[in-house]
């Protein structure tokens, strides 16, 4: 069993920072890549930021610049830093991993999601 835990978020003023946190924990053999989606009212899931286990990023063109991911293989966790916060970045911040577990193979995870609230 795989749990993805999220941490951080909140409210924050537009040009403010906030970090966003998650941890793996479980069965849990070798993580793959891990990334941050956000889903915005009456919008799709989106991917913000990605990182693989060699620490390669991508970014949602929205964020570049402004989003960093960055990840600690050791602990099994994965951090979002966001700058210069816009009304726009509002959403709820999922965290997400591909990974291989113990006795499932290869599966795709997902925490239970974090608010993240910009203010104009």
């Amino acid at each position: 069993q795989v749990q993805l835990v999220e941490s951080g978020g909140g409210l924050v003023q537009a040009g403010g920072s906030l970090r966003v946190s998650c941890a793996a924990s479980g069965s849990i053999v070798r993580i793959l890549a891990m990334g941050w989606y956000r889903q915005a009212p009456g919008k799709q899931r989106e991917l913000v930021a990605a990182i693989t286990s060699g620490r390669s990023t991508n970014y949602a063109d929205s964020v570049k610049g402004r989003f960093t991911i960055s990840r600690d293989n050791a602990k099994n966790t994965v951090s979002l830093q966001m700058n210069s916060l816009k009304p726009e970045d509002t959403a709820v911040y999922y965290c997400n991993a591909d990974l291989l577990t113990v006795n499932n193979g290869r599966g795709d995870y997902w925490g239970q999601g974090t608010q993240v609230t910009v203010s104009s």
